[in-house]
C-alpha cells in the first residue's frame, strides 16, 4: 500500500492540472480566433485556482482591452498574482507597468528593475533588454536597493536558480 500513495499522489496532481491545460488551451484557441469572452470564460476557473498561466492571460486581456474594457490597474493586479508563482512573462508585464507607471500612482524604478531581472531568471529572452534600459534612468542608489530585493524575492521565487 505505501508503494501506491506515491503514485496515486501523482495520479491526482496530473487529474488536477490536466484539465487547466486544456481549458489554457482552449483559452488560447479562442484569443487567437478573436473570441475573447468564450477565452475568458475558459481562462477565470483556472485563474481562480491559482494557475498562473491563466492568471497571466487575463492580465493581457486586460492590458490590452481584449474583450474586457482595458484597465491598468486590473491587469497589474492578474500579472502580479502570476509573477509571484514565478511566471516569467508576467514577471516583465509588472516590471513595465512599474517601469511606466501606468495604472499606478508613480512609476518605481527600483521595482521595475527588480522584476525585469528576476524575469530574466526565470527565462523570460526580453527581460534583460528592459533590466537594461531601465537602468539607464537609475541612480546608483536605486540600484543597490533593487539588488537588495531581487535577492530577497530570488531565493523565494527561484530557490534552485
Amino acid at each position: 500500500m505505501r508503494r501506491l500513495a506515491p503514485a496515486l499522489g501523482l495520479a491526482l496532481c496530473l487529474a488536477v492540472a490536466l484539465p487547466a491545460r486544456a481549458e489554457i488551451e482552449t483559452a488560447r484557441d479562442l484569443m487567437d480566433a478573436g473570441d475573447y469572452p468564450a477565452a475568458m470564460e475558459e481562462l477565470l476557473p483556472a485563474a481562480r485556482s491559482g494557475n498562473a498561466e491563466a492568471e497571466e492571460l487575463i492580465g493581457v486581456m486586460y492590458a490590452s482591452g481584449l474583450g474586457v474594457e482595458r484597465d491598468d490597474r486590473r491587469a497589474f493586479e492578474w500579472y502580479l498574482r502570476a509573477s509571484m508563482k514565478g511566471h516569467a512573462g508576467a514577471q516583465s508585464g509588472v516590471g513595465w507597468y512599474y517601469e511606466v507607471g501606468r495604472g499606478l500612482p508613480t512609476p518605481d524604478l527600483v521595482r521595475a528593475y527588480m522584476w525585469y531581472a528576476l524575469s530574466a531568471i526565470g527565462g523570460d529572452p526580453d527581460a534583460a533588454m528592459s533590466q537594461e534600459e531601465v537602468v539607464k534612468k537609475m541612480t546608483t542608489e536605486q540600484i543597490q536597493s533593487a539588488h537588495e530585493l531581487i535577492d530577497d524575492y530570488r531565493v523565494w521565487l527561484y530557490p534552485f536558480r
